[in-house]
């Protein structure tokens, strides 16, 4: 038996207001919905950079942070963030920070579908970077890259990323350890 994945849809003031199946809830009409970025760094200060799957439904194939996802009902982002990141990325997390609490974006991709949330951001640490299994369902690639190169690259438009992880790259400080 499969289980229907739910997103938290949010009025204006960011307030729960129901729930949907995320399977439904990303079209061009996308309603404001809860969500979560992390950025997972190494002990060397690296950080973990995904492709996203091919088939994913929005931006599929981009670069972007380590994890994204939506926190089920009755789930705190905290520990949708971490059960995310070892879905994911077989990683567990630690120092887990929100680092951009307020963070909400909205872009629209080249066939009209809408990503439209309230997306806290997160730095986390990786104590062992080799333990990395991606799984091939969500995660195409993925690179431990230096922080400060990443951040530059972005910034100068040398670097094509998400959306989301473009505008939050422009948001977090120089350095994020």
């Amino acid at each position: 038996m499969t289980t229907t994945e739910l997103v938290v849809l949010l009025d204006e003031q960011a307030n729960p207001i129901g729930t949907a199946a995320k399977s439904e809830v990303h079209h061009s009409q996308t309603p404001l919905h809860l969500a979560f970025s992390c950025y997972v760094l190494d002990p060397a200060g690296r950080l973990l950079v995904t492709q996203r799957a091919l088939h994913k439904k929005t931006w599929p194939g981009s670069w972007t942070n380590t994890c994204c996802g939506h926190p089920a009902p009755q789930e705190t982002v905290e520990e949708a963030v971490r059960r995310r990141v070892r879905q994911e990325l077989g990683i567990e997390l630690e120092d887990l920070r929100a680092v951009l609490p307020q963070f909400r974006y909205r872009a629209v991709m080249a066939d009209g579908t809408v990503e439209n949330e309230v997306c806290p951001v997160f730095v986390a640490r990786c104590a062992d970077p080799t333990s990395v299994n991606a799984d091939p369902d969500e995660v195409a690639a993925y690179e431990w890259q230096d922080w400060t190169q990443f951040r530059d690259e972005v910034l100068a438009g040398q670097r094509e990323v998400s959306p989301w992880c473009q505008l939050q790259v422009r948001e977090l400080p120089a350095q994020i350890d």
